[in-house]
């Protein structure tokens, strides 16, 4: 969901989002339409979960937001958050709404460097300042971190950070080339490779936190070993559409950066308004209302056939084949999936293979 494209203070130099110094604002029938077919979802699985994101949530404001999850009922809302906008009374509410909060910062300040405000200024201080209240109304709170450059000599000291500054999860995003970020940044292969393994190294040496990427490495490599032959690839499963709501009530599946953009053969990606039909409705015709999927599943279809890292991986994403690939979607290898997927495996199986007993 997509309170507001707004991403107030800050104004990250690798932001992908088109309309983040500008405040558009969900409505309160948006999220009620949401809500219809969400609740009866959220009663049969207690896992449902609705990540309020996409620009800065609190930039909605307390009163407004409160407004947006009031029509939800028996689910779990998340904000994804700079953390610059944080307050006594940001964490008052946090708490009485039970929100998760996960903290998007990109370690010690001179990794965190392209983080900074509409000003100009570095935003560290005030992302700290942010995460010192969580810490002090005993908020827990997960990390995300875009890495710019993934230098093996930096991973122990960037992992050490987050443990230190008391996340219990760590993600990490190799920047990526998308939406209005346009910078197409060629990295050595086998240096983002050994980034990878030292960050494992450090993770494994003092696992204080759970280090997603390392986990979805491990956990996948567990289902090859124990599962029957074929269940650990993703296309035997169902696709999962994770629908995201745009400000507007437009519905993007399966990447939220292509929110916001409009393309001449496709449209504006959206496979529908929840305004004008229930998003249940328009799940159950996805295929039909979404005119760019059948390219992007040739794109899938050809990374199966010819990608040894397919069963991990599943397919690059749509918007990093888009932007990546002049407006195409039926390509195959992207530098995210390269440095972020490929370099990933290798680092953290060859971690394995080199420190095994």
């Amino acid at each position: 969901m997509q309170p507001t494209t707004l991403c107030q203070p800050l104004d990250c130099r690798y932001c992908y989002l088109p309309f983040r110094k500008t405040r558009h604002l969900m409505s309160v029938e948006v999220a009620e339409a949401v809500a219809t077919p969400v609740n009866i979802w959220a009663g049969q699985n207690p896992e449902f979960e609705v990540v309020w994101h996409g620009g800065e949530p609190l930039s909605a404001g307390r009163r407004h937001l409160d407004d947006l999850m009031a029509p939800f009922a028996n689910v779990r809302h998340t904000v994804q958050t700079n953390a610059a906008l944080i307050d006594n009374d940001w964490c008052e509410f946090l708490l009485k709404r039970r929100v998760a909060v996960g903290v998007s910062i990109d370690g010690p300040k001179d990794m965190n460097a392209s983080r900074v405000t509409r000003a100009g200024h570095p935003a560290h201080r005030i992302i700290m300042r942010g995460v010192d209240r969580l810490r002090a109304h005993g908020i827990p709170f997960s990390a995300i971190a875009v890495v710019t450059d993934p230098d093996p000599a930096q991973a122990l000291e960037f992992y050490q950070f987050f443990v230190d500054l008391g996340c219990h999860t760590l993600g990490v995003n190799i920047e990526e080339q998308e939406g209005v970020n346009t910078r197409a940044v060629e990295r050595d292969y086998g240096r983002v490779v050994e980034f990878w393994a030292a960050l494992t190294a450090a993770w494994e040496a003092h696992p204080a936190i759970r280090l997603r990427e390392a986990s979805r490495v491990l956990e996948f490599a567990g289902a090859v070993l124990q599962g029957p032959p074929g269940t650990h690839v993703p296309t035997t499963k169902l696709w999962d559409p994770l629908p995201t709501v745009a400000h507007d009530g437009g519905v993007v599946l399966l990447s939220p950066e292509l929110a916001g953009f409009t393309d001449d053969r496709f449209g504006d990606f959206t496979t529908g308004n929840v305004l004008r039909h229930g998003l249940d409705h328009l799940l159950v015709e996805a295929d039909r209302r979404t005119p760019w999927l059948e390219e992007f599943w040739r794109g899938v279809n050809a990374c199966r056939a010819s990608c040894p890292v397919y069963g991990f991986c599943g397919g690059a994403h749509p918007a990093n084949r888009y932007f990546e690939h002049d407006g195409r979607l039926d390509g195959t290898r992207t530098r995210y999936c390269t440095t972020s997927k490929i370099a990933l495996f290798e680092g953290v199986t060859n971690h394995v293979r080199t420190h095994s007993r």
